[in-house]
């Protein structure tokens, strides 16, 4: 073969291995919102924001912000255009420009100061799970407890966060899965049902012998999603506001930890931290999963 038409098959792998990483690699999107809370210390802003094509539709939903500097110039009431980077593991934003204008903030959105705070008892619960079978966070007393907030509709963060809980649940130690707990409360009861949530959480490959996928009547569940101060329920044109969070329980009901946003939950981290709780539990006596 002679070295032109080597040089020709050099260039042309190349140039499909360029495509392929690009294809392959993060996106980004312009988009247009309503700043509505900004956490500094959690790297996170909440933005009401229009429809991103090839994204996500309107909603108001928490971004990781990566850049102090950017996130420092960005306040509550701001209209901005800003962009958006998704590599299939979070939703960052990663430029910003105020417009000028401003906007009303709503009162009752999302906010990252309402969370449920570290070392307070937990929010209790009573709900039904994916089984039609209740559950209580009283039933839980002596577990260690990874606790979120989903729905199955969700075009935006809910699937990524539940398969980095999938990815820490299939990695953890099997001498302590007897004392962990999943659990995943429906940010939208009036659409998730007990199958819905089943499909949900088999379609990402979570292992139902000790994860819960829980919903209820709308009321009841708005009463949870309003004292662990992740947001709100569906509103009646649809949309839901919420943050993304992940808390993790102690064996006597307490929230040990808070995971903010999706690049917080380092599945490493998230997964050392788990088994730490859940080697200082009693095993259970009976060590099938409740």
């Amino acid at each position: 073969m002679s070295p032109s038409v080597l040089r020709l098959f050099a260039a042309v792998a190349l140039s499909l291995f360029w495509v392929i990483a690009c294809d392959h690699g993060p996106r980004v999107y312009d988009a247009h919102g309503v700043v509505q809370d900004v956490s500094r210390e959690h790297g996170q802003v909440v933005i009401a924001h229009d429809d991103i094509p090839g994204l996500m539709p309107a909603m108001t939903m928490s971004f990781d912000v990566p850049d102090a500097s950017l996130l420092s110039k960005l306040s509550p009431g701001q209209e901005i255009d800003f962009r958006v980077e998704a590599d299939g593991s979070s939703y960052r934003v990663i430029a910003a420009r105020p417009t000028g204008s401003s906007a009303p903030v709503s009162p009752d959105g999302p906010k990252v100061s309402n969370l449920a705070p570290e070392r307070d008892p937990a929010p209790p619960f009573q709900l039904i799970d994916q089984d039609g079978d209740p559950v209580s966070l009283a039933d839980l007393r002596g577990k260690a407890v990874l606790l979120d907030f989903i729905y199955t509709h969700c075009p935006g963060p809910c699937p990524i966060l539940t398969g980095l809980h999938v990815g820490i649940q299939r990695k953890l130690d099997p001498a302590l899965r007897s004392r962990v707990r999943f659990v995943s409360i429906t940010l939208d009861p009036a659409r998730d049902t007990p199958l819905e949530l089943r499909e949900y959480a088999k379609k990402h490959g979570a292992d139902l012998h000790n994860w819960s996928f829980l919903t209820g009547p709308i009321a009841d569940v708005n009463t949870v999603v309003k004292a662990y101060g992740v947001g709100t329920t569906r509103q009646d044109d649809g949309t839901i506001a919420h943050l993304v969070v992940t808390f993790l329980i102690d064996g006597d009901g307490r929230i040990a930890h808070r995971y903010i946003g999706l690049e917080e939950v380092d599945p490493n981290g998230v997964r050392a931290d788990l088994e730490a709780l859940a080697r200082g539990l009693p095993a259970p006596e009976n060590a099938a999963a409740h």
